[in-house]
């Protein structure tokens, strides 16, 4: 056990089998405590992951903008030097870089938690956290299923293919995050059906959020926003006292 909570992080690192699907995956830990950035580094190596790490702001933007491919996440601290990590989760989604953003943040507020959201961030960890729960937050955002899935879902006029997450809507392409693509391809795969906030939010964000929170209404008038605005059929409906669904 490595106990570090002058970091803002307490890490239990388990030396259990590496798992498969790890081996394969690239993390970029943007943070500008050198030290910190070292141990989460040290951490998600042990679990399998290749880790690169930078600490200054403006560099992270360089290296996402010209080398997103080269990963599958980037952990993003929010107080950088030369460039906050709000800053270049803006940029990078105006420019539809699509690499999925875990952002670590000291701010626990709702108005920070939506701000960041709206961004463009996938997820995001308060500090201080368990390395544990980082574990289960960088998993569930990089998780995709390998088999069982049709090459593509179509409801109404909107089409979307899990293997490319390629997104349109009467044959034009829609630009959604990470978790704005899993909650359409959750709401995709069971239309017409009212989906409670509990299933939305355990199934999509692998936690247990407060079913109150507007974490849930935050990304739902995210994808309103892509995928209705500009079309006189609205497709995503609100079901009052329950949830939301796809109704045609």
């Amino acid at each position: 056990m490595t106990d570090c909570k002058n970091f803002g992080i307490v890490i239990y690192v388990r030396y259990s089998r590496l798992e498969a699907y790890n081996k394969n995956m690239k993390i970029l830990v943007v943070e500008d405590q050198e030290s910190l950035a070292k141990l989460i580094k040290k951490g998600l190596k042990k679990e399998g992951y290749a880790v690169d790490y930078l600490t200054d702001g403006e560099a992270a933007q360089r290296r996402i903008e010209s080398s997103s491919d080269d990963y599958d996440l980037v952990i993003l601290d929010l107080m950088l030097p030369n460039r906050t990590g709000i800053e270049i989760c803006r940029s990078i989604r105006e420019r539809n870089i699509r690499i999925p953003v875990l952002i670590l943040t000291a701010k626990g507020e709702l108005e920070s938690k939506i701000t960041l959201l709206n961004m463009g961030a996938d997820d995001y960890l308060v500090k201080p956290f368990e390395f544990k729960e980082l574990l289960a937050r960088i998993r569930a955002i990089t998780r995709r299923p390998t088999n069982a899935l049709p090459t593509e879902l179509r409801f109404a006029d909107v089409v979307l293919n899990p293997s490319t997450r390629a997104v349109s809507r009467n044959g034009k392409e829609i630009v959604l995050t990470l978790k704005e693509f899993r909650l359409l391809e959750y709401l995709m795969r069971r239309p017409n059906q009212a989906i409670n906030r509990e299933d939305l939010l355990s199934n999509i964000w692998d936690f247990d959020f407060d079913s109150f929170s507007n974490v849930l209404d935050v990304f739902i008038n995210k994808l309103r926003d892509k995928v209705d605005k500009n079309h006189s059929k609205k497709l995503i409906e609100t079901v009052w006292g329950i949830g939301y669904r796809l109704k045609d």
